[in-house]
């Protein structure tokens, strides 16, 4: 979603503990701390002012699906402190990640490297609601790497962070959306996966259908046809539920969504696929 918004906070300076230094001063020299400060200052504000910018145009570039430019535009924040860069740039690696063309050992290395800045971006700012975000949504990406039990491991750990994000920010859709679709994935568990989460944990993670359809309704109310997965998980959840009225209403509205990503395509695909079955 590229409706984030950066926030400046305003500066502040520390004088405590050398006022009294200051007033000892000559005037001249006080005056010449007073210039040194002003130019500080102004460049701090400028400094800023380009950070402000180059959130914006990371937040165009993402609007317009330009991956590629948008991880090398943000690249050049890597050593950041800012969390605001650090969450873009985890979710810019991660997109790049999932981009046809990458090769499999690249997709890896993007999918550790986005995990890294989601996982700073919290360390600098625990109030960041998209920080807390993009580090569930990396830290279930590794998972696929780790195996199985790490992913279901990790669980309880993912879910906690999106309800984090949700408290943050209520308005955000793609945070509510991610948590129904936490409950689905559970909702679905196969029967050696549950044995595998009973394995890892004494109360192993669950949830119904009917919980991940509360969520992905709650995220089309915040914000209506925001996301064609969405749409689509809407229909998904309904056919768990055998109402296949809603369901083929939703799967028509993720097949009709305008196809913008490489995700979209996919999500028109499935719900055709989903719609000819119902039909059948």
């Amino acid at each position: 979603n590229p409706c984030f918004f950066f926030v400046a906070k305003p500066l502040r300076f520390a004088t405590g503990g050398r006022t009294a230094f200051l007033l000892t001063l000559p005037v001249l020299s006080y005056l010449g701390v007073e210039a040194y400060r002003t130019v500080q200052s102004a460049t701090v504000v400028h400094a800023l002012e380009k950070a402000e910018e180059a959130v914006e145009q990371a937040d165009y570039l993402y609007s317009c699906g330009e991956t590629e430019k948008l991880y090398q535009l943000l690249l050049q924040y890597k050593d950041s402190d800012d969390a605001e860069f650090l969450w873009r740039l985890a979710r810019a690696s991660r997109d790049l990640s999932l981009l046809a063309h990458i090769a499999a050992d690249e997709k890896k290395r993007l999918t550790f490297e986005a995990f890294e800045f989601a996982k700073k971006a919290l360390e600098k700012n625990e109030a960041c609601f998209a920080a807390h975000k993009w580090y569930a949504v990396c830290l279930s990406d590794i998972g696929d790497y780790e195996g199985v039990k790490v992913k279901i491991g990790n669980s309880y750990i993912i879910k906690e962070h999106l309800q984090r994000a949700i408290e943050l920010n209520p308005k955000d859709a793609t945070s509510i959306h991610i948590l129904g679709y936490w409950c689905f994935a559970f909702a679905e568990l196969a029967w050696y996966q549950r044995k595998v989460a009973a394995m890892i944990f004494a109360s192993p993670p669950t949830a119904t259908y009917e919980e991940a359809l509360a969520f992905f309704l709650k995220a089309e109310e915040v914000d209506p046809n925001f996301y064609s997965k969405n749409l689509l998980m809407l229909g998904k959840s309904y056919m768990s539920l055998k109402d296949q009225g809603n369901a083929v209403l939703w799967l028509r509205k993720a097949r009709d969504y305008p196809p913008h990503t490489e995700e979209d395509k996919e999500v028109h695909k499935e719900a055709l696929d989903l719609l000819k079955k119902l039909s059948a």
